[in-house]
Parts: structure tokens; C-alpha cells; sequence
């Protein structure tokens, strides 16, 4: 169990440490969700599922989804002021 842990704790910090270094703002989302399923992970372990359910649904869930939307708009507002630029 002890080895498990520890690989959870290097994945959280390789997570960390990709999600700051990464340029790509859809790989970074996609890091920053594996980072809060690991935490999610570890929350069980330490045997508190309460907070467990809630980084899953804010952390994973919700926040992911707003990021995604986001991203989503600020590459259709770039793409329709690259469109009046070559008019």
C-alpha cells in the first residue's frame, strides 16, 4: 500500500509541476483534471470521503467543464478577429 501511496504522491507532484511548464491550454486543463482525481484518490485513502466526492465534483467536474467552456471562447473570439483582420 505504501508503494501505491507513493506513486500517488509523485503523480500529484508531476501533475503540479507539467500543468506550470505545459503551453498548450488544452493539455494543461486535461493535467489539471488528472490532478484532482489523484487528490481525489488520495482522499479515500485517507479515509475521508466526504471531501473525497467534493474535489471530484468541483475539482474534476465542474471546474474542468468551466475551463473547457472558456477555452472554447477565447479561441472562437480569436478565430472571429482573425476573420475581420482578412476582410
Amino acid at each position: 500500500m505504501r508503494v501505491f501511496e507513493a506513486i500517488l504522491l509523485l503523480s500529484l507532484i508531476g501533475c503540479a509541476v507539467s500543468v506550470a511548464f505545459t503551453k498548450d491550454l488544452l493539455t494543461s486543463i486535461i493535467i489539471f483534471m488528472s490532478y484532482s482525481l489523484i487528490m481525489c484518490v488520495i482522499w479515500i485513502l485517507l479515509q475521508s470521503p466526504d471531501l473525497a466526492v467534493t474535489e471530484a465534483a468541483v475539482g474534476a467536474g465542474v471546474t474542468s467543464i468551466l475551463f473547457f467552456v472558456t477555452l472554447k471562447k477565447i479561441r472562437a473570439i480569436r478565430k472571429e478577429d482573425q476573420d475581420e483582420q482578412t476582410k
